[in-house]
């Protein structure tokens, strides 16, 4: 049997595959990607039997990417948020895994995959992925900013930020013309917007894909990049620097 890993934390997915490898000696590790649309791009190349999918990724999250597994394929999603979404996704898909992930808690989902590696999801399952798949699994991106300038609260438009940098405790917030500080961390505020409009690209920065206007490599292979509205260049770590690759 051939599964796929999909993990923005690079870490996080070689410490799954790891363990999976300790308790799943016969299962063939087929690749493992760090966006969702690698990870649709692999279900539809690869066709693997299981898919160990997490939800929030840069490019596609994985309920997206799913739709490109096929029918024989049994998806786990992975999750560091349980919500309603995610108990309802334990009657559709294989499994779900809750961050961080248990020993025990893998090793019941390992013999759940091995029990019913033989067997169909049935048409009444595959039904439910769909309904699943095809609506939101996240509250509503946050569109607007309070931010306290003086003695005054400040409204922004989250469309109009250039990037967020992380700054300790706070965040600071780049629009065009301005550079402000919000008393929110930054790993707070991720989970707040929209993945696919802002990309992370720095363990302390997420930029507004609008915004990007060229990626470049120097002779050491760092990558950075060159905004719309604003004259420095960002920085690309290199757990992001797929996202810039050339296709």
């Amino acid at each position: 049997m051939k599964a796929l890993i999909a993990d923005d934390e690079p870490h996080l997915a070689q410490d799954l595959r790891r363990r999976l490898e300790k308790l799943w000696p016969d299962l063939h590790i087929a690749s493992v990607v760090h966006d969702g649309i690698a990870a649709a791009a692999a279900l539809g190349e690869i066709r693997p039997d299981v898919a160990f999918l997490d939800i929030r990724m840069p490019g596609l999250n994985g309920l997206d990417a799913a739709r490109s597994a096929t029918d024989d394929c049994r998806v786990v999603f992975v999750t560091a948020f349980d919500d309603h979404a995610v108990q309802a996704f334990e009657m559709a898909a294989a499994d779900y895994l809750l961050k961080p992930v248990s020993d025990e808690r893998l090793a019941h989902c390992v013999e759940r995959l091995q029990k019913h590696r033989s067997t169909a999801a049935s048409d009444a399952q595959l039904s439910r992925l769909q309904q699943l798949l095809a609506t939101p699994a996240r509250p509503e991106p946050l569109r607007w900013l309070r931010v306290q300038v003086g003695q005054r609260v400040r409204m922004v438009a989250v469309d109009e930020v250039c990037y967020f940098r992380s700054a300790d405790k706070y965040t600071t917030v780049l629009t065009r013309d301005a550079e402000l500080l919000l008393r929110t961390p930054l790993k707070d505020l991720i989970v707040q917007i929209d993945a696919d409009a802002f990309w992370q690209v720095h363990r302390g920065t997420l930029v507004n894909a609008k915004q990007i206007v060229s990626a470049q490599r120097d002779l050491l292979g760092k990558v950075s990049l060159n905004l719309r509205d604003r004259p420095e260049k960002v920085a690309v770590s290199r757990t992001y620097a797929h996202l810039f690759r050339q296709m």
